[in-house]
């Protein structure tokens, strides 16, 4: 018996060294989101996988890539969109969801954040003279008309920006807001504001939303993004006018021209409170919309979309229809608040002081740390207690 004994307490130590792996149980496989199939999809850029290390923003619920929706509640709409977010724009509840966090090309929907960056720094009655680089863009590119040389009130490029989803007024509003540094301050600002929200799948290049390498967001992000505009009132008076007059600049233009309003959620279903429509090959059809209903505002986001079966804009009215019918309480998940992004993003106080401890350790005169296998084998431990007990010593797993 006693060899016995001694041969396994040598095992014992051996597998404190070199554990042996345990196979995870399987996650359960992701529910399909109701989806309408298409015969032909051009191809766009692939969404980078999550770091399963980081927490997952809004709870576990929405980590799927396909549908998440209350136990009992019925099927959503079937749309053509690649991801999706129903949510609470009061309590944060995230009513329903297709592939929440998956990481995509936004479009002009990044207009959204722009606002949400710099709406609060500039002054309306600031007046903007255009240069060269503010109409520096793609001939296919969504451009309301400025000239250069052309004078406009800040209050005015909110205009253009918000109802016509002009290119060279967000260009022209990143140039001002970023001073001395131009439009990579204000882009650097945008991608700040964003981390602050907690929207931590969003990363801005662009501050159009112009298609540009490693410009992502989410919807879970968009939703963000969208209930800190919807929140204040100038943006909801920018973004609802129905029609704006452009400014005459003479002499090019003498007379000026009217501009409408291309979301057209505000006309077509009762109770809408704005949003933005958005396309670029790389992101196809993105939308955000919000309408308020019985004392509840909704906000719908869409990413990934086709005209099928309908415009986004549209889907987005079934998604809201859906959306309104769940009765208050009912979630998969929540819209962080920028308290809950700040906690999240720190690490909690007994990770620091694990950090901390082994330094303050290694510094200490004439002693020296040991480490690897001669580590796990000093801290390895056999007690023999009457029938010959074996106390297992686990090595622990540092993790980032």
């Amino acid at each position: 018996m006693g060899d016995w004994s001694l041969l396994g307490a040598a095992m014992t130590a051996v597998l404190a060294v070199f554990p042996v792996p345990v196979r995870e149980p399987s996650a359960p496989a992701d529910v399909p989101c109701p989806y309408a199939s298409i015969a032909a999809i051009p191809p766009t850029p692939p969404s980078p996988e999550r770091d399963p290390s980081k927490p997952v923003i809004g709870g576990e619920r929405l980590a799927t890539r396909g549908l998440a929706v209350p136990d009992g509640a019925p099927a959503p709409p079937t749309l053509s969109a690649m991801s999706w977010v129903v949510a609470d724009l009061d309590t944060g509840e995230v009513l329903g969801a297709c592939a929440p966090h998956l990481p995509r090309r936004p479009a002009s929907v990044q207009k959204l954040l722009l606002a949400a960056t710099v709406l609060p720094k500039l002054d309306p009655n600031l007046v903007v003279e255009a240069t060269d680089a503010d109409l520096d863009l793609p001939s296919d590119s969504s451009a309301v008309g400025m000239i250069v040389g052309g004078h406009y009130p800040v209050s005015t490029l909110w205009y253009g920006l918000l109802l016509q989803s002009g290119n060279d007024t967000a260009n022209a509003l990143a140039r001002v807001a970023g001073g001395d540094g131009g439009v990579p301050a204000t882009i650097a600002a945008m991608n700040a504001e964003a981390h602050r929200l907690g929207a931590d799948d969003t990363h801005a290049v662009t501050p159009s939303g112009l298609d540009g390498p490693d410009q992502l967001t989410s919807a879970y992000d968009l939703a963000l993004i969208a209930r800190e505009d919807f929140d204040r009132p100038e943006f909801l008076k920018y973004d609802t006018m129905p029609v704006f007059q452009w400014p005459a600049q003479p002499p090019k233009d003498p007379k000026g021209f009217q501009i409408q309003n291309e979301n057209k959620l505000l006309t077509e279903y009762p109770g809408a409170i704005g949003g933005k429509t958005g396309f670029t090959d790389e992101a196809r059809h993105t939308y955000v919309g919000g309408a308020q209903r019985n004392g509840r505002r909704l906000v719908v986001t869409i990413m990934g979309a086709e005209i099928v079966p309908a415009r986004a804009w549209k889907q987005s009215t079934l998604l809201l229809d859906w959306g309104f019918a769940r009765p208050a309480g009912s979630s998969v998940g929540h819209l962080v608040t920028p308290a809950e992004a700040a906690e999240l993003h720190s690490p909690p106080p007994s990770a620091v002081a694990a950090i901390a401890a082994p330094a303050a350790k290694a510094t200490t005169p004439g002693k020296r740390t040991p480490t690897g296998p001669a580590l796990a084998l000093g801290g390895a431990a056999v007690a023999l207690v009457g029938g010959a007990a074996i106390v297992f010593v686990r090595a622990r797993r540092r993790h980032r």
